[in-house]
């Protein structure tokens, strides 16, 4: 299957997010911060990352901005826990803005299991769709 990194900086979401994806026969490393989430990533070989955006230190936007100028077509999936308000004095739509920013697909915490393991199939199968058509997209490492 696939392997993912997952960048969270709440143990609960990333034991939930685990426990799903090794369940569903995916390989996964994780990450408490952007920081050490960039810093893996350099390091190793991933097929999907999720990605919290409201992080202490290096968020998930400023995070994702380093990854994509690393390997510009993983797929993403940004996270968040903050509501979203129908407000116009609310703040704005954060997982909106990170997936107009290159961010695949979104999940509104606390998500359902399906979404979930949905989000990782899609961005998956779009993965492979993309590197078939066009073989030269590398989502290798530079």
């Amino acid at each position: 299957m696939a392997n993912i990194l997952i960048v969270d900086d709440d143990p609960a979401v990333q034991m939930t997010i685990r426990l799903l994806l090794e369940r569903a026969g995916h390989q996964i490393t994780v990450a408490g911060d952007g920081r050490k989430g960039l810093a893996l990533f350099e390091a190793g070989q991933f097929d999907l990352l999720f990605l919290d955006i409201f992080m202490p230190g290096m968020d998930g936007l400023e995070t994702m901005r380093h990854i994509r100028a690393l390997q510009p077509a993983i797929p993403i999936v940004v996270i968040s826990g903050r509501s979203f308000t129908p407000d116009a004095h609310a703040e704005p739509d954060f997982l909106k803005m990170a997936t107009k920013l290159g961010a695949v697909a979104s999940l509104q915490k606390p998500f359902r299991a399906d979404a979930l393991l949905g989000a990782v199939a899609g961005c998956l199968d779009a993965a492979r769709t993309a590197s078939v058509r066009n073989p030269d997209v590398s989502t290798g490492r530079r």
